[in-house]
């Protein structure tokens, strides 16, 4: 498992699947599976979020989408 912060760049309220683009330029597909058990229920686009993943390289697969909060 990894983890990163990401910025939405997409979300379907009714799906609650969307994207992320990564710091590095790269954009993430995410399915509702990856909310499922976190409090997200509404992301915006811009927004910023941390990030659990699986794999690596073509493979890499988000796991879990969370608010990204600040310390």
């Amino acid at each position: 498992m990894q983890a990163m912060q990401a910025t939405v760049s997409r979300y379907d309220g009714e799906t609650f699947s969307g994207a992320v683009l990564t710091d590095t330029g790269i954009e993430l597909p995410f399915t509702v599976h990856a909310v499922a058990d976190t409090p997200v229920r509404h992301l915006r686009v811009g927004q910023r979020v941390r990030l659990e993943t699986t794999g690596t390289g073509a493979d890499l697969t988000i796991t879990k989408v969370e608010f990204a909060t600040r310390l």
